[in-house]
């Protein structure tokens, strides 16, 4: 009896084994698995048609009934159809799309943001090698044409200043001497020479004739013949000498000697301009009116323009009541803009400052000073430049170089 209930027992746990064992079959995964993948699908069909709704409503609440494309009253093909946009609205047929025709700002053809260049800027470095002794300016001066900048060390130039004077002195006296030739005394002078020259060349002819008579009696020798002969020919060729610079003395000195003179002066009052050039330029002046950038050296630099290894300006300097805006505008854009065309000018620093949007509610007035003639083939366009006038009493107070820009090219 209880061999027949223990096999019982174990009959039923083989039963339940085999049941749980079925419950784990493929099918029942395959079932459980097709549910869970029915209930992800009704959830993307029902983000989907939310989002289609959402994107259904915003472009009934957009376009104007009818959509963009309008044809024009005299009947054109849709291919020359005008498009025409109600109040506040943008165009998206126009070039750029959104960027051509913002939303709400009727006239306006194109917008694009550019950076505030000025129209001259200059790099201001002196003439000549230098340490600087004084500065007198910062960054942020206005500072007039002509205005001291800066003082350099000038020991070396005026002392070539006073070297080049010297020359000058010296080269135009002896200029003047030969102009004015030689003075009377010297020219008496030369006179009396010649003429106690001649009386000795007189009394040795007189002495050599008799000398050769007495010779011809044998009461003088033959030496002392001689002797006479050549001191009267001596005297003679002194005498020629003496007649030569008497006329010299009175005719004066050559022309050629003139010129000479006339040259040597010349080339000494060029080092002296030169040398009083470079000590003038110790002193650096602003070359034009304008207000000081950026601030490139100290008292004490060593300053030479011809040097790469050393420093060569002082600052950057430019005037700020005259500026251009430096912008790209897309290929696709560039037949929006055109010379002379309009523009208003925002500063992005001042567009929700109110004190700013009282005086200028729509920006600076500009203008289109030129297109560039080479386009730039990394951005695929075409660099334009935009001409605006500030006020002296406005000069770097809002517009300032570099500062960002939305620029409105009107139509």
């Amino acid at each position: 009896m209880s061999t027949k209930t223990h096999n019982s027992s174990l009959d039923n746990k083989n039963q339940q084994l085999e049941e749980r064992v079925k419950s784990m079959r493929i099918g029942n995964l395959e079932g459980r698995a097709s549910r869970s993948s029915q209930s992800f699908a009704w959830g993307l069909t029902l983000i989907f048609m939310i989002t289609a709704a959402v994107m259904t409503w915003r472009s009934y609440s957009v376009a104007p009934p009818g959509g963009w494309a309008v044809i024009n009253s005299q009947g054109n093909s849709p291919s020359q159809a005008v498009m025409e946009t109600p109040k506040g609205q943008p165009n998206p047929s126009a070039l750029g799309a959104k960027e051509s025709q913002p939303r709400g700002k009727e006239g306006i053809a194109l917008e694009a943001k550019g950076y505030i260049i000025p129209v001259h800027q200059i790099q201001v470095s002196p003439k000549v090698p230098g340490m600087i002794e004084k500065l007198f300016f910062e960054e942020g001066k206005r500072v007039k044409k002509g205005d001291i900048l800066a003082i350099l060390e000038s020991v070396d130039y005026k002392a070539d200043v006073d070297k080049a004077r010297g020359a000058v002195v010296v080269a135009t006296q002896r200029l003047n001497e030969l102009k004015n030739g030689n003075r009377p005394e010297e020219i008496e002078q030369a006179k009396q020479e010649y003429s106690e020259c001649q009386s000795q060349l007189e009394q040795m002819r007189l002495d050599l004739q008799r000398n050769r008579r007495l010779t011809g009696a044998a009461s003088l020798s033959q030496r002392e013949l001689d002797v006479a002969q050549y001191n009267y020919e001596a005297m003679a060729r002194r005498s020629f000498r003496l007649k030569s610079a008497f006329d010299l003395a009175v005719k004066g000195p050559r022309e050629e000697r003139i010129r000479a003179a006339e040259a040597e002066l010349t080339q000494a009052t060029a080092e002296l301009t030169k040398a009083d050039w470079r000590w003038s330029n110790c002193v650096v002046t602003a070359p034009v009116s304008g207000i000081i950038l950026t601030k490139k050296a100290e008292e004490g630099n060593i300053v030479n323009p011809m040097a790469f290894n050393v420093s060569a300006t002082l600052c950057d300097m430019a005037d700020l009541t005259d500026l251009e805006i430096d912008l790209t505008i897309q290929e696709r854009d560039i037949a929006l803009v055109h010379k002379g065309q309009k523009c208003l000018v925002m500063p992005e620093a001042f567009m929700n400052h109110g004190p700013f949007l009282k005086l200028y509610p729509r920006g600076y007035e500009g203008e289109v000073s030129r297109l560039m003639p080479i386009a730039d083939r990394a951005k695929g366009a075409i660099p334009v430049r935009v001409k605006i006038r500030v006020t002296a009493e406005e000069e770097g107070v809002y517009l300032k170089p570099d500062m960002g820009v939305i620029v409105s090219f009107q139509r």
